[in-house]
């Protein structure tokens, strides 16, 4: 049976469609749209996944989640792919931090904010001025200096090679690209970081990544989680 890609619209899954486009691999695609309210995922949708989360991949009787999960699941069926540097190569340390740093550091990063900006939104009036200063307080103490320490990294990191694990594209590149364009779209890429633009742009510019956002249908990067 083909691989089928349960893509939830605006959503990390769009990674998934990326490596698989970069392998030139046989897959399918049904697209799930979020409920107009909740913006979660909608009731078929968790029932592949409890959680909600995407993405979600089905192969046979198999149903798989979490992203690093699934990519490591679909390059073990493409042993010959340059995508996951193999253990003696002088890039695997790079790859492996990236490839890891992608949903163990920075996601989390992401998440407490966007869970912060839903409190504040959601709260009375008269709470707004409080929570504000105390999730202020925890993005400014917090969240904010280790995103920060990650984005110079990347920015050092680019600095000595085209892509994140040296000069050809990785699965690493692949995974951070949700973490990278949100940050920059949170502002924490900026012109200070020209390494950084230059990754997005050739990112944009990547005939895989292309092919994948026309299966998404969309021109534009927007993610909600």
């Amino acid at each position: 049976m083909t691989l089928t890609v349960h893509h939830l619209e605006y959503s990390q899954s769009f990674r998934i469609l990326w490596l698989l486009e970069a392998l030139s691999a046989d897959y399918d695609v049904k697209v799930y749209e979020r409920d107009p309210k909740s913006r979660l995922a909608p009731a078929d949708y968790k029932a592949l996944s409890p959680l909600g989360t995407a993405p979600v991949i089905t192969d046979g009787d198999l149903a798989l989640a979490e992203t690093n999960a699934i990519v490591d699941y679909i390059l073990d069926k493409h042993p010959k792919s340059k995508l996951r540097p193999t253990a003696n190569a002088s890039n695997r340390t790079n790859y492996l931090f990236w490839f890891h740093a992608a949903q163990g550091s920075m996601m989390p990063i992401m998440l407490f904010g966007a869970v912060f900006g839903a409190i504040e939104k959601s709260v009375p009036f008269f709470l707004k001025g409080l929570i504000r200063k105390i999730t202020g307080q925890v993005k400014a103490g917090f969240l904010n200096p280790r995103m920060n320490a990650l984005i110079d990294k990347a920015e050092a990191d680019l600095g000595t090679s085209k892509w994140l694990a040296g000069d050809e594209l990785t699965a690493a590149d692949i995974v951070m690209s949700y973490n990278m364009e949100s940050s920059h779209n949170a502002g924490y890429i900026t012109d200070a970081h020209p390494n950084c633009l230059r990754w997005l742009e050739q990112m944009h510019a990547n005939a895989a990544f292309k092919a994948a956002m026309m299966k998404d249908g969309r021109e534009t990067m927007v993610f909600t989680g």
